[in-house]
């Protein structure tokens, strides 16, 4: 009696404890899993890193992203009297200001000296396509006293952030 007594315990007793056990065992891995998680985002923001930052400025897991930029070179139509000149000048910085104030470009100055290269832009778009819009709005583009070269470039998200702090260190406003 004794005998079947220890085997009917035995055949419910052992699955119930291997169930305990392989129970215990999956949470313990879950638990981990979190932990890891739990302690690979504290480590993240130990280092700096802001997701909410990162996200507003489009930023990959490398914190860069793509851009495309415009190398303005001189033109073919550079003869234009004085008058002239400035005016085109004005309506090419009130297009710069209008890019920027759309998000589209976000960061444009010109080179120092009077070599061929003038200056630059950096859009944020998706394509040389839409740059080429973008670069074909200018009025110095239009009238041939500027050229542009487009290039994709792969740069730091944070270039995004440009914009906000040009305004807080302008004492001057366009």
């Amino acid at each position: 009696m004794k005998v079947s007594c220890f085997r009917s315990i035995s055949t419910y007793l052992i699955p119930f404890l291997l169930l305990v056990l392989f129970g215990a065992c999956a949470q313990s891995e879950k638990t981990k899993k979190k932990n890891t998680s739990t302690e690979e985002k504290a480590k993240q923001e130990d280092q700096g890193f802001d997701a909410m930052l990162a996200e507003k400025y489009g930023a990959d897991d490398y914190g860069m992203k793509k851009y495309v930029i415009a190398f303005l070179k001189k033109g073919p139509n550079r003869e234009l009297d004085k008058s002239e000149s400035e005016a085109l000048q004005k309506a090419h910085m009130n297009n710069i200001g209008k890019m920027a104030e759309e998000g589209k470009l976000v960061l444009a100055g010109p080179f120092f000296g009077d070599g061929d290269l003038r200056g630059l832009y950096v859009f944020n778009v998706e394509s040389i396509e839409e740059a080429e819009a973008l670069t074909n709005s200018d009025p110095a583009i239009k009238a041939g006293s500027l050229t542009m070269e487009l290039k994709e470039w792969y740069g730091s998200a944070a270039v995004m952030a440009i914009s906000d702090l040009h305004e807080k260190v302008s004492k001057i406003k366009m």
